[in-house]
């Protein structure tokens, strides 16, 4: 489940639209870049890692402070994957995307109709410029009388500044995916789940039920570490009772994503009687001997449509 953006226009990237072959995630700990080395092969992985300050996410200040770095660290990070093409799908920090479940009566099959409908209703819900953001959207579920809306934006010049540094490592960006939205592709459930995925300065908890999305919640985590802590497992309590609400049964699986791996995070929650799972397998070979403890779900999930579509 996963949408493109594109700058001032509206692109829909369905779940099972190729996408290129070759992948990068940004994060303000370094590049994680993934490739496809063939038809029903493995991707293969790689890590360029990035000084602390580099990369800020957000919405209202540019995010790369050092576009030059950040577009060596592409460079470098897609070179050793060796990707077939010079287009990519690029991965974005959730901090610097809003995502939004719209629900409608009706909404025009036509995206050059139904654009300045999502653009006027989403005036007064984003915290900056709509008219010239990145909105990229995609229906989640349709009847006769509703019509549920998966909408992403991303500030103009936010999104111009990520995309220009891919074109400064030589290469083309393709859809451009919220990382928390690309690892959702990644999720290999077809029943209900609960996810989590933890960045350096941000929580994001969802809920899916097949090609639905039920919940997509991003907060900001504080500073302070007893703080931090406090607030995710807040949001763990709210996301689970959430789950309860909406499909009448309390989760048993958590399935994470982010810094770290499911057996630290589960140390995390309070929500003892849940468990916490790895939402991607760690690489064995390449990027797992340099990245830490970052994870490659986003990557995995932004190649699960070129996967889709070569298949």
């Amino acid at each position: 489940m996963a949408i493109g953006l594109k700058a001032r226009t509206a692109r829909l990237t369905a779940q099972f639209v190729a996408r290129p072959p070759a992948a990068v995630e940004i994060t303000p700990e370094g590049v994680i870049a993934a490739a496809l080395p063939g038809k029903g092969e493995t991707p293969v992985y790689a890590f360029a890692p990035l000084s602390p300050g580099v990369i800020v996410p957000g919405i209202a200040e540019a995010n790369l402070r050092q576009p030059g770095t950040v577009a060596n660290a592409i460079e470098t990070a897609l070179d050793n994957v060796s990707p077939r093409t010079r287009s990519i799908s690029l991965v974005v920090p959730d901090m610097a995307t809003r995502v939004f479940v719209l629900d409608f009566d009706s909404l025009p099959a036509k995206a050059a109709e139904a654009i300045p409908i999502l653009r006027f209703r989403l005036r007064k819900m984003a915290p900056f410029d709509v008219e010239h953001a990145g909105l990229s959207y995609q229906i989640l579920s349709e009847t006769k009388s509703e019509c549920r809306v998966l909408a992403t934006l991303i500030p103009g010049p936010i999104l111009e500044e990520y995309e220009a540094a891919v074109r400064a490592a030589d290469y083309e960006p393709g859809a451009v995916l919220p990382s928390s939205l690309a690892t959702l592709a990644a999720l290999n459930e077809t029943g209900a789940a609960l996810t989590a995925c933890l960045s350096d300065s941000s929580l994001t908890t969802a809920i899916t039920r097949g090609d639905d999305l039920l919940l997509f919640r991003t907060l900001e985590l504080p500073d302070d570490e007893r703080d931090r802590l406090a607030q995710v497992q807040r949001d763990i309590a709210v996301a689970t009772a959430y789950y309860e609400d909406k499909l009448f049964e309390r989760p048993t699986r958590l399935h994470y994503a982010g810094m770290g791996d499911a057996r630290a995070f589960a140390g995390w929650t309070a929500e003892k009687e849940l468990e916490v799972v790895d939402l991607a397998p760690r690489p064995t070979t390449g990027a797992a001997t340099s990245m830490g403890s970052l994870s490659v779900a986003a990557v995995a999930g932004a190649l699960a449509g070129a996967q889709a579509g070569a298949a």
